[in-house]
């Protein structure tokens, strides 16, 4: 099969829509679109280089919304129906009430927006699909109640990207999440997989229900689920 997997900047469920793709990927052509936020946030969680490791050649490609500039010019294809299934996991909320009120600003929501025109069957994972607490896992943190203030920062002396502020925080914006920093603490003020609560928005959840009766589209509680529907719905 001929897949597009589209991924925004969602850390819930990244992980494993990571381990998904990848399996998708051993027997089908795969066309990776990432948002700007999704290039950051898998960068953060270490996982860039694994998308990054399935793509190369065409139709195995890595899109990007700097890449693809103000027009999108690859979408263009799932408007013409070369694609026999676009998937969207994980999806932020963000990107699901762009969906829903249509606009496609963006390459994941243009993306979407021609897989529809196109007659292209499109799988979401939104992350915010029910009402209630969920529990997340953030990127590397460092955590200033263990920190012992040290004279020099052993964490922020090893780390490769200078992405460690020490006796502040982590620039995630520069943490490639390789982890050694958690290493090189002796205190273990640096962590990385922390589970933390997350609250659900009712507005969040009133756009997902919405989203689930669009035309063309079916949403999947996680990316195990949605994994499962494309190995019994199609013919991989």
């Amino acid at each position: 099969m001929r897949i597009g997997w589209a991924i925004t900047g969602a850390g819930h469920l990244l992980n494993e829509s990571v381990d998904a793709l990848e399996e998708l990927a051993e027997n089908n052509e795969i066309t990776v679109f990432l948002s700007n936020a999704s290039e950051e946030v898998l960068k953060m969680y270490g996982l860039y280089e694994r998308v990054e490791a399935i793509t190369g050649g065409r139709y195995r490609e890595l899109a990007t919304d700097s890449n693809q500039k103000f027009s999108f010019p690859i979408t263009g294809r799932l408007s013409l129906g070369k694609y026999d299934l676009l998937i969207v996991s994980p999806a932020t909320a963000n990107t699901v009430a762009k969906i829903v009120y249509g606009i496609s600003d963006t390459l994941v929501t243009n993306a979407v927006a021609q897989a529809g025109k196109g007659g292209v069957d499109t799988l979401i994972v939104p992350v915010d699909i029910e009402e209630g607490d969920i529990e997340t896992v953030l990127p590397s943190k460092l955590e200033l109640n263990i920190c012992k203030d040290c004279d020099v920062c052993s964490a922020a002396e090893i780390c490769p990207e200078g992405a460690i502020i020490a006796k502040q925080e982590i620039d995630l914006l520069k943490c490639v999440g390789c982890g050694v920093c958690k290493d090189a603490c002796p205190y273990g003020a640096v962590t990385a997989g922390k589970i933390i609560t997350m609250h659900m928005r009712s507005l969040d959840i009133e756009n997902t229900q919405k989203l689930s009766k669009m035309e063309g589209i079916e949403i999947f509680e996680d990316p195990e689920k949605l994994l499962s529907h494309v190995k019994s719905n199609y013919e991989l």
